[in-house]
């Protein structure tokens, strides 16, 4: 009877431990999840532009070639970067998004270079569906061109997320959030975060 009662326990215990390794794991990772919360609204908060090797703009959606609102008015504000002379080269990053005419890089670049930027001071990355994809991209032609730092422009939420996939590619961004027509909604502010925060921890998961 002992030896039949030591083999039922053994399981159990070891059910046991299993059992609050995973509640471990769970309140770490959301405990992680909400400190990236944290993080992501402090970001917001911060303009870090400052003198750097590119001005880097992170696309939104373009219709029939030409920026959306929120697109345009992260252009502008790199564009003004660029007047404050804090970089030489403006890359945009983006790629087509279903449209078989038209993409973000391209269509920012025009955009700028309709408004008085040279050229020969202007890239297009086209290729990118998404801001990991953009971050990689981009960091290959910084690095091809031997820059290693960059004035990275988005909405102010995205920046936090923007900030850790560049320094993933040894990358320095420092970080500049496009000026905001008006404030969020409390519930549209909640909702950004928290979808930044779980886009920003499921990366984090897939490059570990």
């Amino acid at each position: 009877m002992t030896g039949v009662g030591s083999a039922e326990a053994a399981p159990s215990r070891q059910g046991l431990w299993w059992r609050r390794l995973l509640e471990i794991l769970a309140v770490a990772l959301v405990a992680f999840y909400l400190v990236t919360c944290i993080r992501i609204i402090r970001q917001s908060n911060e303009d870090e532009a400052r003198p750097a090797d590119a001005i880097v703009v992170f696309g939104a959606a373009e219709y029939a070639g030409h920026p959306s609102p929120i697109f345009r008015a992260r252009l502008d504000h790199a564009f003004d970067l660029y007047e404050r002379k804090l970089a030489r080269v403006v890359i945009v990053s983006g790629g087509s998004g279903g449209d078989p005419t038209f993409n973000e890089g391209g269509v920012g670049r025009d955009y700028l270079a309709s408004r008085g930027i040279p050229d020969q001071h202007l890239i297009a990355e086209t290729q990118a569906g998404n801001t990991s994809e953009s971050a990689e991209r981009v960091a290959v032609i910084m690095r091809t061109n031997g820059w290693s730092s960059c004035d990275a422009v988005s909405d102010p939420y995205h920046l936090f997320r923007i900030k850790k996939m560049m320094a993933s590619q040894g990358i320095v961004a420092y970080v500049s959030p496009r000026p905001q027509e008006a404030p969020l909604t409390k519930l549209s502010r909640l909702v950004t975060v928290m979808r930044e925060a779980l886009s920003y921890v499921l990366w984090t998961l897939h490059v570990t």
